[in-house]
């Protein structure tokens, strides 16, 4: 790699961090008043973090990765200024998108005390994150929804307007993608039922979603193919990904269990977070949602049981790894 090659991709990166210390300063900043106003819990400020990290997540996951190889296409071959315009107007396009799930969450959650089924969605998040981490480990089969074709609504507009709209549409791509930390954040938003929360942690997580996109976008607009890395390393990007699926899916499992919740608050986990958290001047109470989803079940399980359990579903899909690697060699 030259100099001048590695040069530019140092410089882009650098930015890329200085851009999210720079957004996360100036998003705290602008929402400081807004779990006074909605009357949420104090946690809003680390779910600002979260949703941008989650956002920030999705790339490595293969039913938003391709969106890299749709956005490159309509960015480069026309010059610095109009290719850089066009990725922005699709990361703005994907932002949209993804703002009005988060208001349309929040609404659902305020008008139906979606907050009360939170042991629910907890469940539904685990079970679908893990399950995908299976596949990612091809220890079983699941089928992705995707995009065959391009609407003709947006076919025939201009330029500027065509990105803007395939960000809108391919927004959408994300949401079918179970990525627990997504589920996570809806699951927040849900419980605060407030329109201000999950319209702005819609659009902080939404942004998270563009910004690599665009970072890709304008490493090809200056000559540089950073996909190479990506599709060179596929496999061991799916692995990397399925492990941490089960592992996050796993977690939120135990977090839907009765008493599972009030367990991991006992962890050095959750105690070593609100101690990091205190250290930067932010609430420190850390809740994922209101307990109120416990009295939905007339049992609680024991304590000493949910760290089995959460033990089992990481153990599980390791040993079922590992005997299928010993199994292929055998066939070999």
């Amino acid at each position: 790699m030259s100099q001048s090659v590695l040069a530019k991709k140092s410089g882009i990166l650098t930015a890329f961090i200085l851009f999210s210390f720079i957004f996360l300063g100036v998003i705290f900043s602008l929402t400081s008043d807004i779990s006074v106003k909605a009357g949420s819990d104090f946690s809003y400020p680390s779910w600002l973090i979260i949703s941008y990290v989650a956002g920030l997540s999705m790339i490595i996951l293969p039913c938003t990765l391709p969106l890299v190889f749709i956005i490159i296409p309509l960015s480069m071959g026309k010059g610095y200024k109009k290719g850089l315009t066009m990725a922005l107007l699709f990361g703005a396009g994907l932002t949209t998108t993804i703002t009005l799930y988060g208001l349309g969450v929040a609404t659902l959650g305020k008008t139906t005390s979606l907050d009360q089924f939170s042991t629910i969605m907890f469940l539904i998040a685990g079970i679908s994150g893990f399950i995908f981490g299976l596949s990612q480990l091809k220890l079983i089969t699941l089928k992705m929804p995707s995009y065959s074709r391009t609407p003709k609504f947006i076919q025939n507009r201009g330029e500027y307007s065509k990105s803007y709209l395939m960000g809108v549409l391919l927004g959408n791509a994300g949401v079918g993608c179970p990525n627990p930390m997504f589920y996570w954040l809806l699951i927040y938003i849900a419980g605060s039922g407030s329109l201000e929360i999950g319209s702005s942690l819609g659009l902080v997580h939404g942004i998270g979603r563009a910004i690599p996109l665009i970072l890709f976008s304008l490493l090809a607009i200056l000559g540089i193919n950073a996909t190479k890395g990506l599709t060179t390393n596929r496999i061991k990007i799916e692995k990397i990904t399925g492990w941490m699926l089960i592992f996050i899916g796993s977690f939120l499992i135990i977090n839907g269990f009765p008493g599972g919740h009030d367990w991991y608050e006992s962890t050095i986990v959750h105690i070593g977070w609100n101690n990091l958290v205190s250290m930067t001047g932010l609430p420190v109470e850390f809740h994922i949602g209101e307990h109120i989803h416990q009295k939905m079940f007339d049992f609680v399980i024991p304590q000493e049981i949910i760290p089995i359990i959460f033990s089992g579903l990481i153990v599980f899909p390791i040993a079922w790894y590992f005997a299928n690697k010993r199994e292929a060699k055998v066939t070999v």
